[in-house]
């Protein structure tokens, strides 16, 4: 028979592995003052080999714009990223390039132009963080639409974990071919 003694130590230990096993997906707090996971992807700023590369990979390429002080985007790196399911699926299928939405990093959109961080926000309309744009699996004929024609959804602001999983699941499942990101938020629930 376990002891009440016995039960609160293995509760303690229990605790303090979960603990350790969250320690690993911690994000990291950059010197620019965004959180980002270690996962991300490592770019030279060049949208179209960006989505190539992420396509040679069988993955998605998607763009996640941030501010520093966002509590939302600092909720979304300690509260949905740390989850294991959510980050082993968005792992396995996306490759995330994140942005700073007021940066001054030189940028090479899809149609050539390039551009500081915060322009390319203001060019594709993005005004709140965090903001997810998701593109096509190939960045053929992306250069002659518009910006926002570019994208086959977006997402702002903070979402809650089981509904920011559907979004990478219709991303990943093409839904946005049958219907809305809402619709299928509804069928998911």
């Amino acid at each position: 028979m376990l002891s009440r003694r016995g039960f609160v130590a293995g509760c303690a230990c229990g605790l303090l592995a979960a603990r350790a096993g969250a320690a690993q997906a911690a994000p990291i707090l950059t010197d620019d003052g965004l959180y980002t996971q270690s996962w991300f992807l490592q770019s030279f700023l060049e949208f179209a080999d960006d989505l190539q590369g992420a396509a040679d990979k069988g993955k998605r390429f998607a763009i996640m714009w941030e501010l520093k002080g966002c509590p939302y985007c600092k909720e979304t790196h300690l509260v949905n990223f740390a989850k294991p399911e959510i980050e082993s699926f968005i792992k396995e299928r996306f490759e995330i390039l994140q942005l700073n939405i007021i940066g001054s990093r030189e940028i090479t959109d899809f149609d050539g132009e390039k551009l500081p961080e915060k322009a390319v926000a203001a060019k594709y309309g993005v005004r709140y963080t965090p903001t997810f744009q998701f593109f096509p699996e190939r960045a053929a004929g992306l250069s002659a639409k518009k910006p926002r024609d570019r994208e086959v959804t977006r997402v702002q602001g903070y979402v809650e974990p089981q509904h920011f999983l559907a979004m990478f699941r219709f991303v990943a499942e093409r839904a946005y071919e049958k219907g809305t990101l809402r619709d299928f938020l509804k069928g998911s629930s």
